[in-house]
């Protein structure tokens, strides 16, 4: 429970920086809730060892720990150089060959790994090579040669990444090749799986299907980085169990100056529907080389916090950065520092009505007694996590302690803002009894104490999936025993 008083989740990248001996443990005692295997890099091998490394050191330590798979996804990228690079002039014409056994790549054109790349552009169209370092205007296409004006210095290195600028790439989110790795991510019990490059609902329903197919209950993410996302964005939220701001790729297509107002768009779109989102890509990128991050980082992570993303993200400043352990206490630091700035601000009134749910009713009506009576905390029997996440959207402050048997559904409430997941077994217990016998379990171990007021929710039928139909109000006596206020 070391961490209880954090309400942002943290998410950090594995890697080589991580791989040495004890390294994993600190990472995880220094505050990660969940940690990333990403499968662009390293053969799967290396990140099965890792996520078997996880799992033994979150037993050993005792945590709760998510692991997170991040499918590659069709990611362009051009051949490589001859001499490893080459430097462009402005002015100058550089051609894209669209076919793979091109050769080595010269000062005058490369190859380029999307065969459909000609069909998808025009002249006057703008290429992004390397985030937008380098940026070539497409003068006409010929077959598969793309002839492009270079349209301001830079280096050219191997394999970088291409993008169109305003988006309208072709290809498909998911591969073959991620079809393989979604069937390694389910014997791996993987907790997440993220969908690079989703453009729509149906490239996360392929996803779930797939999935599905090799036995995973891993919830989806979906990364919001092509411009056809953002015209998809809410249905392909409600097609997810997770949403995140990916804003590297996301960045290069729409423009960075379009950012800020992106993200807060995601993340309010996602809260409204109920789901979970993820803030990441480059929050603290000067701790890959330097000890402390900038204050403009700070903000950053900060604003994010503030505008009530449920997780931050770490990517190469845990997975292959100088400082792994120091950027995930400085996240920890932020986040605290940004919460004590956040002040819900529930207006029921504008609530959403017709609920389709009883467990989100339920979820409105604790979150009303809540900011109106006043509790110590919630507590939740859970079964799928459902009824947490309904509790977490409000984003009332409130600490939330999600009760659940399952060790797949614990971890995924991971990434819920306010809440802390527990294990309990109700079986043979009415709901009366896992209701004194739980919050005995945070008073003896320190989260709740005597004169608190707490509102338990739970089902009448234990140990059922959706249903959560009862809430009451109880208050800890000075035995630390719970007694009844009432039910609602």
């Amino acid at each position: 429970m070391a961490n209880a008083r954090r309400r942002t989740k943290i998410v950090a990248t594995l890697g080589p920086a991580t791989d040495a001996g004890g390294a994993l443990d600190a990472l995880l005692r220094a505050g990660v809730n969940v940690v990333r295997l990403n499968f662009s890099h390293g053969d799967p091998g290396i990140q099965q060892a890792r996520a078997t490394a996880v799992r033994a050191s979150a037993d050993r330590l005792g945590l709760e720990v998510g692991i997170l798979v991040d499918l590659p996804g069709p990611k362009i990228r051009i051949g490589r150089f001859a001499e490893g690079k080459i430097t462009l002039q402005a002015g100058n014409r550089f051609d894209l060959l669209a076919r793979a056994d091109t050769g080595q790549g010269t000062g005058s054109e490369v190859s380029v790994s999307y065969s459909g790349l000609p069909g998808d552009v025009g002249p006057g169209d703008v290429l992004l090579l390397d985030d937008g370092l380098v940026q070539l205007r497409v003068m006409s296409v010929e077959g598969e040669r793309i002839a492009t004006t270079v349209l301001s210095d830079g280096v050219l290195s191997d394999r970088k990444g291409l993008n169109k600028q305003g988006g309208g790439l072709s290809l498909r989110a998911l591969t073959p090749r991620d079809h393989e790795l979604i069937a390694i991510a389910a014997r791996m019990q993987a907790d997440f799986i993220a969908v690079s490059f989703c453009r729509s609902a149906g490239d996360m329903r392929e996803a779930r299907r797939t999935a599905q197919q090799h036995g995973s209950a891993a919830a989806l993410v979906a990364k919001i980085e092509r411009a056809e996302a953002m015209q998809n964005l809410g249905e392909i939220i409600d097609a997810s169990d997770v949403v995140m701001v990916a804003r590297g790729d996301l960045g290069v297509e729409l423009g960075d100056a379009e950012l800020p107002g992106l993200q807060k768009k995601i993340i309010r779109e996602t809260l409204a529907r109920n789901k979970v989102v993820i803030t990441a890509t480059q929050m603290l990128q000067s701790m890959v080389e330097n000890p402390i991050p900038t204050r403009a980082e700070v903000l950053d992570v900060a604003n994010a916090v503030i505008d009530g993303t449920d997780a931050v993200m770490l990517s190469a400043e845990t997975a292959a950065g100088a400082y792994p352990v120091p950027a995930v206490e400085a996240m920890v630091r932020i986040c605290l520092g940004a919460e004590r700035q956040f002040h819900a601000d529930i207006d029921f009134g504008q609530a959403p009505r017709n609920l389709q749910h009883l467990d989100q009713a339920i979820a409105m009506a604790t979150m009303f007694l809540s900011q109106h009576i006043g509790v110590g905390a919630i507590v939740a029997m859970t079964e799928s996590g459902s009824t947490a996440r309904f509790l977490s959207r409000f984003r009332a402050g409130t600490p939330i302690y999600a009760f659940s048997r399952h060790d797949h559904v614990r971890r995924q409430m991971l990434l819920m803002r306010d809440v802390f997941p527990l294990y309990y077994d109700s079986e043979g217990q009415t709901a009366r009894q896992a209701a004194r016998d739980s919050i005995a379990e945070l008073v003896a171990s320190g989260p709740l104490e005597p004169g608190e007021r707490v509102a338990f929710t739970s089902g009448e039928h234990m140990r059922t999936h959706g249903a959560t139909n009862t809430l009451r109000l109880l208050l800890i006596g000075p035995d630390g025993k719970a007694e009844g206020l009432g039910d609602l």
